[in-house]
């Protein structure tokens, strides 16, 4: 299910043959709407599975089931998620918008709703004259209370700079009551370079990703282990756009090329 890397424990790469094929897919030039936007809805679902399965608590029950009624003391005996766990979906607009929304609907039907949340932040990027990444804009908010307990969620399709998820997590530790029990980004694609920022920035916060692409490494770096030659491998272009990544998805996802 997972690929052996060197990025560290906190970092989880997918082996997963039908969520990569579905990626790979999503990613085509032959790809438009409104199939875009279906299979991101099919690749999230998926993702959450992953991470629900590998991150949050599960408890020991006894339950009933129709028959037990027939057959009296014969129960279900099993573990599975505690649904009193609380979480936090984050949308990081534009790209993370729909990503959030099925992460956040799709946990209802696993926790107790009432214990679910979607908060929302305006995220873009700032860039330069040549079209470099040198920042993150935060606009509006709207944050739903306090984080104490919760699994926190950053569902962001493309993990290529690190800004954006970096300065969410500075935004959520410093300026957010609470403490949370976790932290996890959710990623389709994430880049090399992504990896070393987040993990220096946070060390505490876990990556789940269906992709690494450093399609820019020399040919004798792609022919190592993922991480092995960490500091020699290249994801982004000059511009900061994933290789062979897939485009700017919040572009695509929302049919807006401003």
């Amino acid at each position: 299910m997972e690929l052996k890397h060197h990025y560290g424990k906190h970092v989880h790469l997918a082996d997963h043959r039908r969520l990569l094929t579905w990626l790979s897919r999503l990613c085509s030039p032959e790809t438009h709407q409104p199939l875009v936007n279906q299979l991101v809805e099919k690749l999230y679902a998926g993702l959450l599975e992953w991470v629900v399965d590998r991150e949050f608590p599960t408890q020991q029950v006894a339950v009933p089931t129709r028959m037990t009624s027939v057959h009296p003391g014969k129960l279900y005996r099993g573990a599975l998620i505690q649904g009193d766990q609380p979480a936090v979906v984050v949308n990081l607009a534009r790209a993370g918008t729909l990503p959030s929304y099925v992460c956040y609907q799709n946990l209802n039907f696993v926790l107790n709703p009432s214990l679910v949340r979607q908060d929302h932040i305006m995220a873009a990027r700032v860039t330069n004259a040549q079209g470099a990444v040198t920042g993150t804009d935060f606009g509006a908010s709207k944050i739903g209370g306090s984080i104490d307990g919760r699994v926190v969620l950053f569902p962001d399709p493309m993990g290529a700079t690190g800004g954006t998820i970096v300065s969410a997590l500075d935004y959520y530790k410093t300026e957010v009551g609470g403490t949370a029990s976790k932290f996890i980004a959710m990623h389709l694609i994430v880049t090399p370079e992504y990896l070393a920022r987040v993990s220096r920035a946070h060390p505490d916060l876990a990556v789940y990703a269906l992709r690494l692409d450093r399609g820019l490494s020399s040919p004798e770096v792609l022919e190592s282990e993922l991480g092995l030659r960490w500091s020699e491998e290249r994801g982004l272009d000059d511009h900061h756009y994933i290789v062979p990544g897939g485009g700017g998805l919040g572009e695509l996802m929302n049919n807006s090329w401003v």
